[in-house]
């Protein structure tokens, strides 16, 4: 299980600032939140990085997921 946080745009898409996933790898990860949350999750990912215990993940890369990582979604920030 691994804890997902989402900010801006992805909490919007979520509904929900955390939620806590059951998988074993990244690319399992974003498939499962776009079964989740649907389109807009599908959007925010195709522009998101993803950070794993602060470390930067593409969300198409197939990395190992620990059960006690901190997986944060963030999408691009306007500036101003």
């Amino acid at each position: 299980m691994a804890l997902v946080r989402f900010y801006a745009a992805a909490r919007d898409a979520a509904g929900t600032a955390e939620a806590v996933v059951d998988v074993g790898r990244s690319a399992d990860l974003t498939a499962q939140l776009v079964a989740r949350y649907g389109d807009p999750m599908a959007r925010v990912l195709t522009t998101a990085s993803l950070l794993v215990d602060g470390a930067r993940v593409s969300p198409r890369d197939d990395v190992a997921l620990r059960p006690d990582e901190v997986v944060d979604v963030l999408p691009p920030f306007a500036g101003g």
